[in-house]
Order: C-alpha cells, then sequence, then structure tokens
C-alpha cells in the first residue's frame, strides 16, 4: 500500500544495535516498531494507562512482509489504519516507510485481543480506545 493508504504517521529512528550481522536492520526489530507506533497510539490518542489499566491488547497474530532493506542510520515513518474492528480484537495494518519514500520497505498486521489483566479473559474494547480505534479505520 502506498503512504497515503494509512490514517496516522510515527516517526521511528533506527539504532546501531538494530542492524545484524548481515549489514541491515534483523526482521524481529521490525516487530518492534509496528508495536511501539500502535501503542504510542493508544496511549496518546487512546488514554491507554499501560501501567494501570485492568483492561491492555495482547498481540494474538502477526505478519511481516518484506520489500527493501532498511539499515542504521535510518529515518523511518511507521504508518497505522486499522483494517478490522470488532468486539474485543482489532486489526492492524501497518506500513515501514524511509522518510520522504511513497512505498514502504515493510509491510505488516498484527492483531490485539483486549483482556482483563487479572483474569486474562477478553472483554470488550473500552469506549475510549474503540473510538481513537475507530479514527483509523480505512
Amino acid at each position: 500500500m502506498s503512504r497515503d493508504q494509512y490514517q496516522y504517521y510515527y516517526p521511528v529512528q533506527t539504532r546501531w544495535s538494530d542492524n545484524d550481522i548481515y549489514g541491515h536492520v534483523n526482521n524481529v526489530q521490525y516487530y518492534s516498531y509496528f508495536d511501539s507506533a500502535v501503542n504510542r497510539y493508544l496511549i496518546e490518542h487512546g488514554g491507554l494507562d499501560i501501567h494501570h489499566s485492568p483492561v491492555v491488547g495482547y498481540v494474538v497474530e502477526s505478519k511481516c512482509r518484506y520489500f527493501s532493506p532498511i539499515a542504521y542510520p535510518e529515518k523511518l515513518e511507521i504508518g497505522i489504519r486499522v483494517a478490522k474492528l470488532g468486539n474485543s480484537a482489532v486489526t492492524y495494518e501497518l506500513g515501514l516507510f524511509k522518510v520522504g519514500e511513497d512505498m514502504p520497505s515493510a509491510e505488516g498486521y498484527f492483531v490485539h485481543v483486549f483482556v482483563n489483566k487479572q483474569t486474562n479473559q477478553s472483554v470488550s474494547i473500552p469506549e475510549q480506545l474503540r473510538s481513537a480505534l475507530e479514527a483509523l479505520t480505512f
């Protein structure tokens, strides 16, 4: 997907430790970038309190497709959109873009299921989070 198909962007700066022995950012780091961007959005726009909220989102499924390598030092932007919003789950689609490029270096998705931290049972997405997620629906 091109840049204009994502609703929100977060900047990411690669770190020296992100590179692997092959001289590019290791695949596991992409998931970290995606997770950080989504959770930052939920904190800033959905009121998620990661330390005190009784409801949190657990990642239950994820995937990433790689198109072109990135390496340190690189300035990136993570595009976020919501593909599906259910009662207790949300599917995010994410694009990892080099600054100034229209096509992504990678695309991914992951599914959050919102659960009660005490019981680990799925619960309805709290209203403030749901409103923030609806704003990302394409």
